[in-house]
């Protein structure tokens, strides 16, 4: 595989095949080339099983740039590597054990404004005029939690005034809505796959000898 193209620390960094490793540059330095042409070396010239790769990027754009590069250069075996963001990649995981987390594999995802649509639901239904307690601020209150791994039993724990008590309420019934509608929103792709991993190790040892070389662009 011809890598002349790239510079001296660059092809160190591909060459580079076992352990971990940081490329650490500044933007437009060509981060991104190298980590797909590390992909394609991987393939090509150590035979490594494009299933056993997973790359992972904040963007569906970046992703689907990082995809089309990596397939020019190694051909169709491109479509078998996970390439995407963390929250396809989480969807992914999701939907491969759906009923170990309580779902139907039918499940829906929610998106920003549906979750707030439920909120100020929930809001009314426990008859809390939304000017005392603004539902954007529950909102952001309840991802804030799922994203630090609060659980609702965890967040009750640190109820200190009125505002944490209904946010803390809201929160319960929040969850409990979208179970009881097979339902998740987009914090629980990132959220309910680390659930899975720690409440099944067996599921996570499974994945970790799935996916042999993790790349984060």
């Amino acid at each position: 595989m011809n890598l002349d193209y790239l510079n001296d620390r660059q092809r160190k960094a591909v060459l580079e095949k076992d352990g971990p490793l940081l490329i650490l540059a500044g933007a437009g330095s060509g981060k991104t080339s190298v980590l797909t042409t590390k992909i394609a070396y991987l393939i090509k010239e150590k035979g490594v099983n494009p299933k056993n790769i997973v790359a992972i990027t904040f963007t569906n754009k970046a992703a689907k740039e990082m995809k089309s590069r990596v397939i020019s250069m190694i051909g169709n075996v491109g479509y078998d590597i996970q390439i995407s963001t963390f929250h396809s990649f989480g969807l992914r995981i999701i939907k491969e054990n759906c009923e170990k987390l309580g779902y139907e594999k039918n499940f829906t995802i929610i998106d920003s404004d549906d979750s707030l649509t439920l909120i100020k639901k929930i809001l009314k239904e426990m008859n809390i005029d939304t000017s005392r307690c603004n539902p954007k601020f529950i909102k952001n209150q309840i991802s804030s939690c799922k994203n630090e791994m609060v659980t609702p039993e965890k967040y009750q724990k640190l109820v200190n005034d009125e505002v944490s008590d209904i946010t803390y309420k809201v929160y319960k019934k929040y969850q409990e809505s979208l179970l009881r509608n097979n339902s998740l929103d987009f914090d629980d792709l990132l959220v309910k796959p680390i659930e899975l991993f720690m409440k099944y190790p067996a599921v996570l040892k499974q994945y970790q000898e799935l996916f042999k070389y993790i790349f984060i662009d």
